[in-house]
């Protein structure tokens, strides 16, 4: 995983350097987000969970271990149809994780893993990044969440967005192309063609290749020392537009 991540960030100086020549803001009328990695950092509060509840079963297992086992479990979870509540996933994420590493299932903490999107911080460059967009373009927030969980991190970024697709809403998860139909038909309707959208995600696998394969300008925020959605199906044909590793990186890179 650390070789695949370390690949990636020797090829992303070129998109950097393509990337400041090819966007800027002043292109687009729309800027989409993937909250969950991008916006939200998720990562750090998922490892500490799954190490706590590890060191109390007496589980052997790194938090880089972990926080891989939860991205495989997630990624074949949220392939299911019809499609399972966030909630849900998480539980059966939980499930999946407690069998790989040969321990029962604590009924317990199943449920309250499922609480933990909740708890989930922002990054500190998220409200005022996004509000400094918001004053110049509509944003959205295309999110493979619940729309309660949603709501509970959109008070933590102190932001309303302009358009929400959430998985909730659109009855499937990214890489699908449910989010991004459903995110472009809502932005048509404001009179704004895709053309004129500019798509941003930390994941390769869930935003950055859908987004090339439906056309759309992408940025990849490519945060420090973050793994999920990295690797997996689709990941390797990623080609971002421009790498940046935050959104005040890309709010100075598209001016």
């Amino acid at each position: 995983m650390i070789v695949l991540k370390l690949s990636i960030i020797a090829n992303s100086s070129y998109n950097n350097r393509v990337g400041f020549l090819m966007l800027r803001l002043n292109d687009f009328d729309a800027v989409t987000f993937d909250v969950y990695g991008t916006l939200i950092d998720w990562e750090p509060s998922i490892v500490a969970w799954l190490s706590n509840w590890a060191d109390d079963l007496g589980v052997k297992a790194s938090g880089e271990e972990l926080i891989m086992a939860f991205d495989r479990a997630r990624a074949e979870i949220q392939k299911e149809r019809p499609a399972h509540r966030y909630p849900e996933v998480l539980r059966r994420c939980f499930d999946r994780i407690s069998g790989e590493f040969g321990v029962a299932v604590d009924p317990a903490r199943r449920d309250a893993f499922s609480k933990t999107p909740h708890q989930w911080p922002a990054y500190a460059d998220t409200s005022s990044g996004l509000k400094a967009l918001q004053a110049r373009a509509k944003i959205g927030a295309l999110s493979n969440i619940d729309n309660a969980s949603l709501t509970s991190s959109c008070e933590k970024m102190d932001i309303e967005f302009d358009i929400v697709v959430t998985a909730q809403r659109v009855g499937a998860y990214k890489p699908s192309w449910e989010h991004f139909n459903t995110a472009l038909a809502d932005l048509a309707a404001e009179g704004i063609p895709p053309e004129r959208v500019l798509h941003v995600g930390q994941s390769l696998r869930a935003d950055i290749t859908p987004a090339n394969k439906l056309g759309l300008k992408s940025a990849w925020i490519n945060r420090p020392e973050r793994f999920l959605g990295l690797s997996g199906e689709g990941a390797a044909e990623a080609r971002p537009d421009l790498t940046v590793e935050s959104l005040a990186e890309l709010l100075e890179a598209i001016g």
